[in-house]
């Protein structure tokens, strides 16, 4: 038995925020007597606003008024109420996810969220959201190359390596296509900090036609270095985000590159310079003219809008009686997925969080009791409270213990498992419902 949903994706970027509507066709293939199993059977994009500018005050702050305006004036072009719609996602990327920025988005379109997934994406998730919706996974697990999927905005390039549909890492440079402003003149209104020793400008100053192509080949001779198709020099390091969790490393063997974002759409293009009075079409320009362009590259299936195009699908499950909690209140709603493959990296990846997260394992099977412990003790140090864990491997209440022994008796700690999680993944928990959690993933519909 199949149901249609209606879903509305709204992206908040650095440059630009736009709305998908879609009409989701879910199917239950689980039996009459199970827990739901949900999937999406089909999926139609029913809309697809203009591409605006995010509303910005001075001081890169977002005018959360402009921005709600936008939205509503959006509902109402597609021809849709808030009531009719059933399940959806807001996320706040790029620059616009930091601090400040991602209070005033949340706020501006709390009154449209309702029942959304809400988030704010780090350039870890963003990462991941780019090259899943620019179709970049799923080239890669029908092809079985390496693919490097780089999605270009208009303040950073999010970097996924990817193997047989599989992300092995991803990083975040500054390289954008509004790193610097300009008048219809040409004259220069914003240029951003990271440009610092890199071009010797200056606000109000009008840089010629060969000046503004030498900084786009700059910036794209820092993506050749991340691809691996020119030697690094201290530029990469230079130009890597303040937010990286460890420096980018070039893929050693060949790969695939793919690209996304506003800046894809003049790779191949010829769009006017200062058409979107920024470095975007130069930057377009020079990065079809390198070496990212000569071997193998692919656009993505979708540039600009790659990041979310549709909503959540949410799957019931439970999580069995081998579950472990202490004073944590229920439900919890909406808690991003941080799916941890290098264990070393947990605590950068924690610090960068601007809310809780659940923290994904796949744990260990059979495991021992000096296992357990050493497990126990890794994640002490890594995390403060609360504790939440969601361990692939059947090992939660094992955990569970091993760590509340080790903690004062007002920590919070929970440890559920059986569930495999995928970075991009919501959960929402329940009450326990006997020794079991009811658990309800959502992921994020993205195009193929």
């Amino acid at each position: 038995m199949s149901e249609n949903l209606l879903s509305v994706g709204i992206d908040v970027g650095t440059t630009s925020t736009q709305l998908v509507v879609s009409r989701l066709q879910v199917e239950n293939r689980a039996s009459g007597f199970a827990v739901p199993e949900l999937v999406i059977t089909n999926r139609e994009i029913l809309y697809r606003s203009p591409v605006h500018f995010t509303p910005l005050l001075e001081g890169k702050l977002v005018d959360g008024e402009k921005l709600r305006r936008i939205v509503e004036e959006e509902y109402q072009t597609s021809g849709i109420s808030r009531e009719k719609v059933d399940t959806g996602a807001v996320i706040v990327t790029g620059e616009t996810s930091r601090r400040e920025n991602a209070r005033t988005v949340l706020e501006a379109l709390s009154e449209y969220a309702g029942d959304f997934v809400v988030t704010t994406a780090g350039p870890d998730l963003e990462s991941v959201l780019a090259a899943k919706g620019a179709g970049a996974v799923a080239y890669s697990r029908d092809t079985g190359k390496m693919v490097l999927h780089m999605d270009i905005g208009g303040g950073t390039s999010n970097l996924a390596l990817i193997r047989d549909g599989e992300i092995l890492r991803t990083g975040c440079l500054n390289v954008g296509g509004r790193l610097v402003k300009f008048t219809e003149q040409g004259e220069i209104t914003y240029l951003s900090p990271v440009l610092s020793g890199i071009c010797p400008w200056k606000t109000g100053e009008i840089p010629g036609k060969q000046q503004r192509e030498a900084l786009a080949q700059t910036l794209a001779a820092a993506l050749e270095m991340a691809a691996g198709r020119r030697a690094v020099t201290p530029l990469l390091a230079q130009l890597l985000t303040e937010e990286a969790v460890q420096s980018w490393v070039p893929p050693e063997e060949p790969v695939v590159v793919s690209f996304s974002g506003g800046v894809a759409d003049c790779i191949r293009e010829d769009v006017p310079p200062l058409l979107f009075g920024d470095l975007g079409p130069e930057l377009g320009r020079a990065i079809g003219e390198s070496s990212l362009c000569r071997g193998d590259y692919i656009l993505g299936t979708e540039t600009i809008r790659a990041t979310v195009i549709g909503a959540g699908c949410h799957t019931t499950q439970l999580s069995g009686s081998t579950v472990y909690h202490q004073n944590i209140r229920f439900p919890l709603k909406n808690l991003p997925v941080l799916k941890l493959s290098e264990f070393s990296t947990l605590r950068d990846r924690l610090s960068r969080q601007e809310q809780q997260v659940i923290v994904s394992m796949e744990g260990i099977r059979s495991p021992s009791y000096r296992q357990v412990a050493e497990l126990a003790e890794g994640l002490l140090n890594q995390m403060g409270s609360p504790i939440l864990l969601c361990m692939e491997q059947d090992m939660a209440k094992a955990l569970g213990q091993a760590l509340a022994v080790r903690l004062p008796s007002d920590a919070a700690v929970l440890c559920i498992d059986r569930i495999r999680l995928e970075e991009g993944s919501f959960l929402d928990i329940g009450a326990p419902v006997g020794s079991a959690l009811p658990v309800v993933v959502k992921t994020l519909v993205l195009s193929k």
